[in-house]
């Protein structure tokens, strides 16, 4: 089990602290549309705050590749913070992020003030850890503060090459929930053990399928992966997505779960489409039925009642991927059966980030579930057993 070194381990009073946020909001002519990030980020910054730290904080936005792109720009997130925490948070606008500005903010902070720096991406080195990069924010500071799940699976100079230039490095109050929920889930869990993976795509969730089935007692499969399995046990169909490099692995891992013992289940019926849109015309067909010129778009209602009879059973559930194409809403019945069945349980749950995460917010059950991973990619890879950059970069306890 991951033994990290937290904000409640160390003292900040009178120090510079580093904390590397997970700001990357969505932004429309400058306006956040969901601060659900930001707020996620208070308990650390207001427990530094409270310590008598002087935070200064960065994170990336978007994908500006290395150049200052001002759509994507912090400002806005300096705003919001300001509202958020009750106090005025210092915005240092460097094109190069560690400027003029911010050598100069950091310089004149005091005990609990905060200021922030411009998106870390502006710089072309902050994807590349490169070493320029890394020393000038470490120059800033003193400590250095990870709580940013959903990057800790990329190594960046804002949160792993900087952490070889400070001498303490810990992690915050998001990162150490991540990392005990999820690492517990996986190396600790409590029994029955359940996991639900949906999604479009076998090929980008080969090794979770792996892992899982040597960890868990029920495997769940929806989504349009579900289709190369059908495809592979000799089912139809029809325009369904499936990828045929992978019949072979669906092969194996069907193998591998009758060898393991784990009850892995497939749809028994699905709802299909005419088309590829949500006013098509849809009927429910018995899995492996899809006649040509069709498409499987949702699970169907028996599979959703045995999912959900799946789930109830379980003490801990690992949710990854919605159960089919939930962006339309006459083909989001399966992904609100099963976030619904989630939410009813009394068993930890735990959502995977991305898809999952979105579809929990969207229908809203998220304050039912035991944990909403705030990283998709990250998460998917710590399922996976992977060592994250951006968490081994922490000091141990």
């Amino acid at each position: 089990m991951l033994n990290k070194k937290t904000v409640d381990d160390i003292n900040v009073k009178g120090k510079r602290v580093l904390v590397r946020c997970d700001f990357n909001v969505p932004l429309d002519n400058g306006k956040i549309t969901d601060d659900t990030r930001i707020v996620a980020s208070l308990p650390t910054i207001k427990k530094l705050i409270a310590d008598g730290g002087r935070l200064i904080l960065c994170s990336h936005l978007g994908r500006p590749k290395g150049n200052p792109v001002p759509e994507m720009s912090l400002a806005p997130v300096a705003v919001r913070l300001s509202e958020l925490l009750g106090q005025e948070v210092v915005f240092a606008a460097d094109d190069e992020v560690v400027g003029e500005n911010a050598k100069k903010a950091a310089a004149a902070l005091e005990d609990g003030q905060v200021m922030l720096l411009e998106n870390t991406r502006y710089r072309a080195e902050e994807t590349k850890n490169g070493e320029a990069l890394s020393k000038e924010l470490a120059s800033l500071c003193d400590v250095y503060v990870n709580d940013a799940f959903g990057t800790a699976h990329r190594a960046h100079c804002s949160n792993v090459g900087v952490t070889e230039y400070v001498d303490t490095c810990v992690v915050g109050y998001l990162m150490k929930k991540e990392i005990d929920f999820l690492g517990n889930a996986i190396e600790n869990p409590e029994r029955p053990f359940v996991a639900i993976l949906g999604g479009s795509k076998i090929s980008g969730k080969l090794d979770v399928i792996d892992r899982l089935l040597d960890k868990v007692d029920t495997l769940l499969i929806g989504g349009a992966m579900t289709y190369t399995f059908v495809k592979a046990k000799g089912g139809k169909i029809g325009s369904s997505l499936c990828e045929d490099d992978y019949i072979d692995y669906a092969l194996k891992m069907l193998k591998k779960a009758e060898d393991n013992g784990v009850k892995m289940l497939l749809p028994v019926d699905d709802v299909i489409a005419d088309a590829f849109d949500n006013n098509a015309n849809k009927k429910t067909a018995d899995a492996g039925e899809t006649p040509d010129g069709w498409i499987a778009l949702d699970i169907g209602p028996k599979t959703a009642a045995l999912y959900a009879e799946a789930v109830a059973n379980a003490k801990t559930v690992v949710w990854n991927g919605p159960m089919g194409a939930f962006e339309m809403s006459n083909f989001a019945d399966g992904t609100r059966a099963v976030a619904q069945a989630l939410a009813d349980t009394d068993a930890v749950t735990i959502i995977g980030g991305g898809d999952s995460a979105a579809a929990v917010n969207q229908m809203g059950f998220a304050d039912k579930m035991s944990h909403i991973s705030t990283g998709g990619g990250a998460s998917l890879e710590f399922l996976e057993g992977k060592e994250l950059p951006g968490v081994a970069a922490a000091d141990d306890k």
